[in-house]
């Protein structure tokens, strides 16, 4: 199976990230998009950060009526801090049938000469491009690259960060949710401080 890797700490999951999964999952040949949730980013505020076992949870709950869409904890079992370069080989050892590719907004990847091993990255794995609002200049070397596709995707700029500040500032973001995921936020008082 072609599996597309769509890695986030999900903080929480919302409509998104499931238009992005999903439209890729429909408009591409991957069989499959994997969900994986990430353990905490040392460059992101841990106070806001749920636990991992939590957002995986919310993972669950959003994707359960999407059959090509499976949440994944494979990063909670491996060493920290979690480098793609590393998830890719433990998952290729593990499923070595499966082609694994990965899933990043445009914005990742104009970063992405800066992630560990990225050269080798880049020559084994393809890897989806999905849209962002940007104003930078569209001109950076990945985009030329054959391992690189560009999908045409909707631009969706949702963000868990404005999510939580307004579930915090008591605003209803209820249409920016899951139905289930919204109702457990709402049940056990996640972001409210």
């Amino acid at each position: 199976m072609k599996i597309g890797l769509y890695f986030g700490s999900f903080n929480p999951i919302h409509i998104g990230h499931l238009i992005i999964a999903n439209h890729i999952a429909e408009h591409s040949d991957l069989d499959q998009i994997w969900m994986i949730v990430t353990p905490h980013n040392p460059l992101k505020k841990k106070e806001t950060l749920l636990n991992d076992y939590q957002r995986l949870h919310l993972v669950h709950l959003a994707t359960e009526d999407y059959s090509k869409i499976i949440p994944s904890d494979i990063e909670f079992k491996l060493p920290q801090p979690n480098y793609t370069i590393n998830t890719l080989a433990y998952l290729q050892d593990k499923f070595p049938n499966h082609i694994f590719s990965l899933i990043m907004g445009e914005d990742n990847l104009r970063s992405l000469n800066k992630w560990k091993n990225h050269e080798i990255i880049i020559q084994n794995h393809d890897i989806y491009v999905y849209p962002r609002v940007s104003s930078e200049i569209d001109n950076f070397e990945f985009k030329k690259n054959p391992k690189i596709h560009m999908i045409d995707a909707p631009i969706v700029e949702i963000s868990s960060t404005f999510i939580r500040e307004n579930i915090k500032n008591k605003k209803n973001i209820q249409p920016l949710l899951p139905t289930k995921v919204w109702e457990y936020i709402d049940d056990n008082n996640f972001y409210k401080k």
